[in-house]
């Protein structure tokens, strides 16, 4: 692997980045194998010192010299798990909790609302936990 030569400004950027504030250890990570690379260390002191594998050193590398110092260092945004939930369905769970409790309970229990909601087209597999998270969203008091 070729020597990389970071410009005075990068170099700088990269210690203070490393010494300034709660980073995350991956973006850290990052910086000094920078750092390091400028330095001249080989990949496999590298890979030792920070238990990391080589192919996180390539590619920390490559994003530096095709994009620049932020994209090689700071994470991607990652998408997450899709919502499982409409609104219209969400909104259905909340009225349902906020409505009047079955004939001989004194109010809803999550296991109560999640049976009822199932009988609901379209979330017919929601569970407790589920409901759980969605009326805590809302803030809703069943009680």
């Amino acid at each position: 692997m070729k020597h990389l030569q970071l410009s005075p400004e990068d170099a700088e950027a990269l210690k203070k980045f490393t010494r300034s504030g709660n980073k995350n250890v991956r973006e850290v990570n990052r910086a000094y194998i920078l750092l390091w690379l400028h330095k001249g260390k080989k990949t496999a002191e590298i890979e030792e010192l920070l238990e990391v594998e080589r192919t996180a050193i390539w590619r920390t590398k490559k994003n530096y010299l095709e994009y620049g110092l932020d994209h090689a260092i700071k994470d991607n945004p990652r998408p997450g798990q899709p919502k499982k939930y409409n609104q219209k369905q969400v909104a259905d769970i909340i009225a349902l909790a906020c409505s009047d409790p079955p004939e001989g309970r004194q109010r809803w229990t999550l296991e109560l609302l999640a049976a009822e909601a199932k009988k609901t087209t379209g979330i017919e597999t929601i569970n407790r936990e589920s409901i759980r998270l969605i009326l805590k969203k809302t803030k809703v008091n069943l009680g």
